[in-house]
């Protein structure tokens, strides 16, 4: 079989690949010119004088002087419905073809999120930049990337709108624009991609597993996970490379790995090379490059970044942003503070609040961990508990008690004229609660000032229920989230809160 790096790229991404160097400010500077002079003609463009931006002496400050910025329900309201009515032009040029149906881990109402050509290209230039990044890592098994692709993610059947669109999950649109070459190293193949159903598709996948020779794995790591454990139960194994010798690199995103990682190793014969990348429906934002800790913004593609301080001065205790907050260029940011990210995109995005939360590792080479969501963190009192924080404290349980834990959440809320943090994690795994809790509390205080402030005032109790891993599937399932993208919220509230304590006492929602 050939392999997949001999295959010809086309001469435009081959071009992309091949760009010179520069520093994030310019090649930033550079994509927002192109994202304005392509898009100034839409309705959007028109409506905002793009054409007079691309003129001005400062393009980035009178582009955000001059564009508000939109989270989905106001660029949904005001701008995207529009193209669901088959109106072209909008907020980029031509009709938009597809949409990725997108909920979060909270919103019950799905988000359409639009999907151009332009993007998709985009996209592919950062998935082959990815691969070849692969040959960076010391440990890497070569021979993996000449092998089957084992992509684990949703339906890749599309339903069609009144207008002529076709919507659905993310994979699902890739699958129709994967080009030819690909389909002789894809897997589970287009039959078994297609089934909505995700306890069926993981039997199929199972069924299959020994006929393939799998080199590469990508997917959300509980997923994964789940599909290896049920290979290595099916073919009663005793690693994962008993089946598949060659797997060698697993690709991973939507959610830190940490918790994950000691549960993953086990499944292994021997060390794999993870590389992380940072892919949501509304584009490819970046990923890891060689043994780095963080990953690497794409600064030079198709997406102009713009970082709001995640502070008190720019959201509110729900975690909205305010009116005209502080925006700052990816020049302008320090290392070390959390951002929240704001994209302008080749898919009509403008000055979008994604909702998530971000860190530079290292402003030079933009390189960043993703700590958590916007709507997505503990701060009843002033504790400011991220998801960064509780994924370290999980990690340092796991590596303490040598146990597993594959899931959690956190819910607060009043307790005795003050207030109460409790935690659900899953393990199989044998653990004292009441030692476990004991140590998330005293870790979190360890890298938390405001956490360890608020445990000696208003922050009066902090517990924890240890359920069985099948108890957050069995959630998942009864949401309609079971499998594909869908991630379990680390932190619940609102109306998810209800139905997760229902569930908890009833098996129901």
């Amino acid at each position: 079989m050939a392999s997949i790096i001999d295959i010809k790229i086309p001469r435009s991404i081959a071009s992309a690949l091949r760009l010179p160097r520069r520093n994030a400010k310019s090649q930033q500077r550079k994509v927002l010119k192109k994202l304005l002079n392509k898009a100034r003609f839409t309705e959007f463009g028109q409506n905002y004088h793009f054409d007079q931006i691309v003129l001005s002496r400062n393009i980035e400050k009178n582009f955000q002087k001059n564009v508000p910025i939109f989270d989905y329900n106001k660029i949904y309201n005001e701008w995207w419905i529009k193209t669901l009515e088959g109106k072209p032009d909008i907020t980029w040029p031509g009709k938009i073809k597809y949409y990725a149906l997108s909920s979060g881990t909270s919103e019950a109402a799905s988000k359409y999120i639009p999907i151009t050509e332009d993007l998709l290209k985009s996209n592919t230039i950062n998935y082959i930049k990815q691969l070849i990044s692969v040959f960076g890592y010391k440990q890497a098994n070569k021979r993996s990337l000449t092998k089957d692709f084992l992509i684990i993610g949703g339906a890749t059947n599309l339903q069609k709108g009144e207008a002529g669109w076709f919507a659905g999950d993310l994979s699902g649109i890739l699958a129709k624009k994967r080009p030819f070459w690909f389909q002789t190293f894809y897997k589970p193949g287009g039959r078994i991609a297609a089934i909505a159903d995700w306890n069926q598709k993981l039997n199929e996948i199972v069924d299959n597993a020994h006929k393939w020779d799998i080199g590469y794995i990508v997917g959300v790591p509980a997923w994964c996970q789940m599909c290896m454990e049920l290979v290595i139960e099916r073919y009663n194994l005793a690693n994962i490379h008993e089946i598949w010798p060659n797997f060698g690199v697993f690709v991973h995103g939507g959610v830190a790995f940490e918790p994950y990682k000691k549960s993953f190793d086990k499944l292994l014969g021997r060390p794999i090379v993870y590389v992380e990348n940072y892919l949501s429906s509304e584009g490819f934002i970046g990923y890891k490059m060689k043994e780095e800790r963080g990953m690497q913004l794409v600064t030079n593609n198709n997406i102009f970044f713009e970082f709001v301080p995640f502070d008190n001065c720019n959201f509110d205790a729900e975690g909205s942003i305010i009116e005209n907050p502080e925006a700052l260029l990816i020049d302008e940011v320090e290392e070390g503070k959390e951002y929240a990210l704001l994209m302008s995109t080749n898919a009509g995005c403008w000055r979008y609040l994604i909702g998530d939360t971000i860190k530079f590792l290292d402003k030079e080479k933009a390189e960043v961990i993703i700590t958590g969501r916007t709507k997505h963190f503990l701060s009843l009192v002033g504790e400011h508990l991220s998801v960064e924080n509780m994924n370290r404290a999980i990690q340092d349980a796991n590596d303490h008690f040598n146990i597993s834990i594959q899931e959690y959440t956190v819910e607060g809320f009043p307790y005795k004229n003050y207030f109460a943090h409790k935690w659900y994690v899953a393990t199989a795994d044998p653990v004292n609660k009441e030692h476990l809790i004991t140590f998330i509390d005293d870790k979190l205080k360890e890298i938390n000032d405001d956490y360890a402030t608020e445990r000696t005032s208003a922050l009066k109790d902090v517990s924890i229920e240890v359920l069985p891993p099948e108890t957050f599937m069995k959630f998942m399932e009864l949401k309609g989230k079971l499998g594909s993208q869908h991630k379990f919220p680390r932190v619940m509230k609102g109306k998810m809160l209800s139905e997760w304590e229902k569930f908890l006492e009833t098996g129901q929602l």
